[in-house]
């Protein structure tokens, strides 16, 4: 079992249509996955079970959740971690979910106090590892190949803890000049999470729940949402994605590489897993029958004539991109084993 978190502490990058979307792919490459909601927006909860029947599954199952299933350690119960029950996502047989809380946060200053634990006698030593000890018991229970992480968009202690926990993460991105920025941000952040993580690997190997020993890797970076012009993305959005890509390879990629974080630099084909432009109706249709814009049947486009002809091309282009960023990651993922 593999984790990889989907991580930008900048909102409105696609995280979760990014979750969603390769989640779903890796079934169709012969994955069981596991899809993880620690956002406290919750919407990768709300896109599998649907705005419309959340409640009724909160009040059936209160006890399905993330926050619910890491209890045991930040309530100290006299109890181990269970795995959660999880959810079956539409008729997918291969892909569930871990149902996000949106009382999450409500561990988040706990988390951060036992960050700076000294003491191992504590009873707070044994929440750093608690989330890496849930996902662990419930992917080997569900028999999992891979569990994707959305997290939320922050620095919180949490994105921290959920990071260090991983095998691997993936950056999501949209062109815009915040996203820019956010890169240079968190090339000064991660490596200082893996510097907390190397010192705190060792304090807390004794904890019931141990911190995974493990620096995790980066696969690569997705740039989302942006128009289509000609077939290539418009001039002002070539432009920034061009910026992105420069500031990955000059300033995040030497960070990176400090603190062991990178796969050895022969594996990369390039940094950039996929560009995908903006679904534009397909986002509708998605959401509404919740499947990713890739499993949408001609039916469910709902167009007629040329126009449908236009769409089905539209998604097979669609297809041919997420295929093709999945089979990236795999690649890596296998490279990374074999080495």
């Amino acid at each position: 079992m593999k984790i990889i978190s989907f991580f930008n502490h900048k909102g409105g990058v696609s995280k979760t249509t990014s979750v969603y979307h390769l989640g779903w792919m890796l079934t169709n490459k012969g994955k069981r996955v596991l899809l993880v909601d620690t956002d406290s927006q919750c919407n990768l909860t709300l896109t599998v079970i649907g705005q419309d029947n959340y409640e009724e599954f909160v009040t059936n199952y209160p006890h399905n959740n993330i926050k619910s299933g890491l209890s045991a350690a930040f309530e100290s119960k006299p109890e181990l971690i269970k795995p959660v029950e999880c959810v079956q996502v539409k008729d997918n047989k291969n892909l569930f979910l871990l149902p996000g809380s949106f009382e999450i946060t409500e561990y988040e200053v706990q988390l951060g106090v036992s960050f700076q634990l000294t003491n191992a006698f504590s009873t707070l030593k044994n929440l750093p590892g608690s989330f890496y000890y849930l996902m662990r018991k419930t992917a080997e229970e569900m028999g999992i190949d891979i569990v994707l992480i959305d997290l939320n968009p922050s620095l919180s202690a949490i994105n921290q803890d959920l990071i260090i926990s991983s095998d691997y993460f993936i950056l999501p991105t949209s062109p815009d000049y915040f996203s820019e920025m956010a890169i240079k941000s968190i090339a000064r952040v991660l490596p200082n999470w893996e510097k907390w993580a190397k010192q705190s690997r060792e304090l807390f190997e004794d904890a019931t729940y141990p911190l995974p020993i493990n620096t995790p890797k980066f696969l690569g970076y997705t740039v989302n949402d942006f128009t289509i012009h000609k077939g290539k993305p418009a001039r002002a959005f070539k432009n920034v994605i061009e910026k992105i890509d420069k500031s990955v390879k000059e300033v995040l990629i030497p960070s990176l590489d400090k603190v062991n974080m990178l796969l050895p630099t022969d594996a990369y084909k390039k940094y950039c897993l996929a560009e995908i432009p903006n679904f534009h109706t397909f986002q509708a249709r998605s959401q509404e029958y919740g499947v990713p814009v890739f499993e949408l049947t001609d039916e469910m486009i709902g167009s007629k004539n040329e126009t449908l002809e236009n769409q089905k091309q539209r998604r097979e282009k669609l297809n041919t991109l997420f295929s093709d960023a999945t089979d990236e990651v795999l690649r890596l993922m296998d490279y990374a084993e074999s080495h």
